[in-house]
């Protein structure tokens, strides 16, 4: 996750935001790589040499697009959850 300062023309809300998807995108990650997305294939469709090293780049960005898509519901959830405790606190 890129870590970016927080400015008067960065809003705190955004950057809780940002934060539960890129929460949702490290959840769906692992839950991809559970599924045995990215695993290595044999055969002539296999990947190579490079597939394993190159295998972690897919599954992070196949789960960054179903973020981008909607998810699973998750980053609303934990958005919501650090909203109410940065109001709060």
């Amino acid at each position: 996750m890129p870590i970016e300062s927080l400015s008067a023309a960065s809003p705190p809300r955004a950057a809780l935001r940002r934060a539960a998807e890129e929460l949702e995108t490290a959840f769906l990650a692992e839950m991809l790589v559970a599924a045995g997305v990215g695993a290595p294939r044999d055969g002539p469709f296999g990947g190579g040499a490079g597939e394993t090293q190159f295998a972690s780049f897919l599954v992070r960005e196949q789960a960054r697009a179903m973020v981008a898509a909607g998810g699973i519901g998750l980053a609303e959830t934990i958005f919501e959850a650090l909203k109410e405790k940065d109001h709060d606190g």
